[in-house]
């Protein structure tokens, strides 16, 4: 049995401070993962597999509070209820209906998936998460007997104190970084009402992207991004005729900042960058944009730059005045601040988990894994891809009526000699 640790209370982390304050109503951030196994879900051990699992992660049983000065995170007893999927993934989340937990874990067919609210965890830590729920499962089930590690928790094990760091505040430093840059082309088009997010999946042979990701020199990441400034820009021409009026086309890309300063952390503990072309300049060949934005991830994605980018929101954090600002008062300038220099500086998101590998025993029960980040405020379509085994998942939401974007995305793959299967929870043509 795990060792039971003391029940925690936590502070938002530094990344996660923004989202209490910016979300609405009809919004909050979040992102999915979802894992397909090759036989039909069994609810009762799925529910098993998560209360054997919960105790490994006490940073993901905690509840949102409201203080004086800060939101922050109690301890949450218990597990959520399950739930049965549904065609729109990623819909904001009703707190006080998912017991206050701030994560959701839904099944459907043969399908295991968990949603996250972007204040429990990035990326990585759902990842980990999930890895560790689906293994638990597996074991319950057919008695797996799965590898554990760093990805996979070993849930015998007792949690260590390092896994719910707030690393931004470990690695901050005294430079900071302007976060001035200029307003990028918004995607024009009438919205659906709340809750309908459109999915719209393009199934990709990994090793055809990769090939033309290496013919011109960069990333598999850089590849699609390009791909994708490509696909807004062709849509911002149609829509402003005066070369003038173009605005820079740009794409939000987070950066997993694990990989430049070690951490072990489960919690939120990554940043982005905006790779763009300025559309005023004239039209570009897509081997001219995967240039510019091999070469501006090449500046923009090293120590010194990013630790200067996160640590002017640690030093705005650590303010003696802000400090003791009621949380009211805060929340009014944080607001204020997510929409002034949030998703208005890039025209999409594109969030690449690369490839997903997991172990043998783990594998031969997991058909396919899927990424989908949950819409924005403002950029009401963007994208999330994830690769495992030989097949590359490239999954847009939006929540506009138009699917321009899509189509666009798709059919230059498709012109560049790269077959795409497209899946969607809707009609879509």
């Amino acid at each position: 049995m795990v060792k039971q640790i003391e029940p925690i209370w936590m502070k938002l982390d530094n990344a996660a401070k923004i989202y209490p304050a910016a979300m609405r109503r009809d919004w909050t951030a979040i992102f999915r993962f979802s894992m397909n196994l090759t036989e039909k879900v069994d609810p009762q051990i799925l529910a098993r597999a998560l209360h054997a699992t919960m105790p490994r992660f006490p940073s993901f049983s905690v509840r949102l509070r409201r203080g004086m000065f800060w939101f922050y995170l109690d301890h949450n007893p218990g597990e959520p209820e399950l739930q049965e999927d549904v065609a729109n993934p990623c819909v904001r989340m009703k707190l006080r209906e998912n017991r206050h937990f701030m994560f959701r874990v839904r099944y459907y067919d043969t399908r295991i998936a968990v949603e996250f609210f972007h204040v429990l965890c990035d990326g990585s830590g759902g990842l980990c998460f999930i890895k560790t729920l689906v293994a638990e499962y597996l074991r319950l089930k057919y008695g797996a007997k799965i590898p554990r590690g760093a990805e996979i928790l070993n849930c015998k094990e007792t949690p260590k104190e390092e896994e719910w760091e707030d690393a931004f505040l470990r690695y901050a430093g005294r430079q900071t970084r302007s976060r001035q840059e200029p307003d990028a082309y918004f995607l024009p088009g009438a919205s659906e009402p709340p809750d309908g997010i459109h999915v719209v999946t393009g199934i990709i042979p990994v090793k055809e992207v990769l090939s033309r990701a290496k013919a011109m020199g960069v990333t598999l990441t850089e590849f699609l991004t390009a791909v994708l400034i490509q696909s807004v820009d062709s849509i911002q021409r149609k829509n402003v005729r005066r070369e003038g009026h173009l605005k820079p086309v740009k794409v939000c890309i987070p950066v997993n900042l694990r990989a430049i300063f070690p951490s072990s952390t489960l919690r939120n503990f990554s940043f982005f960058v905006n790779p763009g072309v300025e559309a005023r300049l004239g039209e570009y060949s897509l081997e001219e944009i995967a240039a510019i934005v091999h070469h501006q991830m090449g500046l923009e994605v090293t120590e010194k730059n990013l630790r200067a980018r996160f640590s002017v929101n640690v030093r705005s954090e650590q303010n003696p005045i802000l400090r003791v600002t009621p949380l009211f008062l805060k929340n009014l300038v944080m607001r204020a601040v997510f929409y002034r220099v949030g998703d208005r500086k890039t025209s999409t998101t594109l969030t690449n988990l690369g490839r997903v590998q997991l172990p043998p025993e783990m594998s031969k029960y997991v058909q396919r894994m899927d990424l989908v980040l949950g819409p924005l405020s403002r950029n009401r379509a963007v994208s999330a891809a994830i690769s495992y085994q030989d097949t590359l998942y490239y999954t847009f939401t939006n929540t506009m009526k138009s699917r321009e974007l899509e189509r666009e995305f798709f059919h230059r793959l498709v012109k560049l000699g790269i077959p795409v299967k497209v899946e969607s929870n809707q009609q879509w043509s």
